[in-house]
C-alpha cells in the first residue's frame, strides 16, 4: 500500500470549527423552504425538523435557528431579552451567533438588519429592510382552551374560534375585564388566531401594517409562523370591550425621562418605594445620548 501523507496547509489558513453560522447548509434550506411557506401564509404555524443546538430547548432555539439560517455575512444583529441587551439569554445568543459567523453586532435597534427578540419589540419603528425574530415558547394559542393537536388543527383549518370567544367573553363576566396580559391572542389577516409571543399588549399595535417582516420560531414545538410586512393583525375584542395595552398614567423612565415607552417597574424594598424605566435599554441609552 502506497504510504499515506498529510497535506501540508498554506501559511496563515485557520480552517473554521463550525459551518458559516452554526448550522449545516441542509438544515439552512430547510428551515428557509419553511420560513417562505410561513409568510406565504400570514399566522399559520408550519412545521419544521427543529435541530440540536448547544442550548437548552425553551431558551429561544426556534428562533436561533431561524436567525441562523437567514443570517449572512454583510448583516448586523441584534439580541434582546425582554427589552434588555445585558441579560444572559441576549448575551449567550449574540456571542453563539458571533462567533460561529463573524458578523457584527449593534445595541442599535435603526442600525441591525436582523432582530432576536425574546419577549419585546423595540420601541424604535423598524424598516422595510430588518427582519425582526421572535423567540415562541408556546406557539399554539388554542391550548389555553384545547390542549389537543389534532382538535386546535381542525379548528385552525374550520376557522372555528368559538371556544377563544368564549373565554374572553367569561373573563369578562367574572372579572369585569379581559384579563389577558402578555401572549394576547391576535387575528392576523383576518384568518387565523395567533399568538404574538410573550410581548406585552402594549407592543402588539408594533405588528400591525408593520414595514418589517416578523418571523416567529418555537424550536421545542418545532413550529415557525410569520407576519409577512403590512399585513393587519388585530388584538380579539369586542365591540363594547375593546382591547387596552398597558398605560403608565404620571409615570416616566428615572433615565432617561421618556413617557412614551413601556416601563419596567423597579422596587426598593428597602425603602419600600418603586421607580420605572424603559424596558427597552437601547432606546433608553440613545435618548440619554449614551454610546451604544
Amino acid at each position: 500500500m502506497p504510504a499515506t501523507t498529510t497535506p501540508k496547509r498554506k501559511p496563515g489558513f485557520n480552517p473554521p470549527a463550525y459551518n458559516f453560522a452554526f448550522l449545516d447548509e441542509g438544515s439552512k434550506r430547510e428551515i428557509r423552504r419553511k420560513t417562505l411557506k410561513a409568510v406565504a401564509i400570514p399566522g399559520y404555524q408550519v412545521p419544521f425538523a427543529s435541530r440540536e443546538l448547544p442550548i437548552g430547548r425553551g431558551w429561544g432555539t426556534g428562533g436561533l435557528q431561524l436567525t441562523l439560517s437567514l443570517i449572512g455575512k454583510e448583516d448586523r444583529l441584534k439580541v434582546i431579552d425582554q427589552g434588555n441587551d445585558d441579560s444572559v439569554n441576549a448575551v449567550s445568543i449574540r456571542e453563539l451567533v458571533k462567533e460561529t459567523s463573524g458578523i457584527g453586532t449593534t445595541e442599535d435597534a435603526c442600525e441591525a438588519t436582523v432582530i432576536q427578540s425574546r419577549h419585546r419589540i423595540p420601541e424604535e419603528r423598524l424598516r422595510e429592510d430588518q427582519i425582526l425574530v421572535l423567540q415562541v415558547p408556546q406557539p399554539e394559542p388554542l391550548h389555553k382552551v384545547e390542549p389537543r393537536e389534532e382538535m386546535t388543527r381542525l379548528r385552525h383549518s374550520e376557522m372555528d374560534y368559538s371556544a377563544m370567544w368564549l373565554t374572553l367573553y367569561e373573563s369578562i363576566v367574572k372579572w369585569g375585564d379581559i384579563t389577558i396580559g402578555a401572549d394576547y391572542p391576535v387575528m392576523v389577516h383576518g384568518r387565523y388566531i395567533m399568538a404574538p409571543s410573550p410581548i406585552p399588549r402594549w407592543d402588539n399595535a408594533k405588528l400591525h401594517q408593520a414595514a418589517h417582516l416578523s418571523l416567529f420560531g418555537a424550536g421545542r414545538e418545532k413550529k415557525i409562523y410569520a407576519v409577512p410586512p403590512y399585513t393587519s393583525v388585530v388584538p380579539l375584542q369586542f365591540e363594547d370591550y375593546a382591547f387596552k395595552a398597558e398605560t403608565f398614567p404620571g409615570k416616566c423612565c428615572r433615565h432617561c425621562g421618556s413617557t412614551e415607552s413601556f416601563l419596567d417597574e423597579v422596587v426598593d424594598e428597602a425603602a419600600g418605594t418603586a421607580t420605572y424605566r424603559c424596558s427597552d435599554t437601547g432606546y433608553c441609552g440613545k435618548r440619554r445620548g449614551e454610546r451604544v
